[in-house]
């Protein structure tokens, strides 16, 4: 896996775009105490979200493959960072929203528990740094078929 992370130019004050192996460009900004201009997500939070991203990207693959109907999957997740530098996250919450038809919850959990445990290399890696928690709510759709 590769990226090319390319600082805009001094007019531009903090804002960098960084271009994927994939060829997928993702923008990035500072806030405006720190010489950036509030334009994209500040890199932290683009961690966070890829985080997100990736665990709930395994937990659909999971509940498909257990042969669940699986709708959709949303993930908020709520951080806190050190102090000082560096400012690693120190925890981070994943609340999961679940929909689907007639979900078994020990399925969601487990598939929750080896997206953390097993699959997801961002939040593993982020475990390094922070306490690592998740919940789940499951919204059975049934009734809007």
């Amino acid at each position: 896996m590769e990226c090319t992370v390319r600082w805009t130019g001094l007019a531009a004050g903090m804002t960098f775009l960084a271009e994927t192996g994939s060829g997928h460009v993702v923008a990035m900004d500072g806030a405006p105490e720190g010489g950036g201009r509030n334009l994209a997500p500040r890199p932290m939070e683009v961690v966070l979200l890829g985080t997100g991203g990736c665990t709930a990207y395994d937990v659909v693959v999971i509940l498909r493959k257990s042969g669940q109907d699986v709708r959709g999957c949303d993930v908020s997740l709520k951080s806190e960072r050190a102090d000082t530098d560096p400012k690693v996250f120190t925890k981070v919450h994943f609340h999961f929203t679940v929909t689907g038809r007639n979900l078994k919850p020990n399925v969601v959990e487990r598939a929750i528990k080896l997206s953390h445990d097993k699959y997801c290399s961002a939040s593993i890696m982020m475990e390094k740094t922070a306490e690592i928690t998740h919940s789940y709510e499951i919204i059975d759709d049934t009734a809007t078929a």
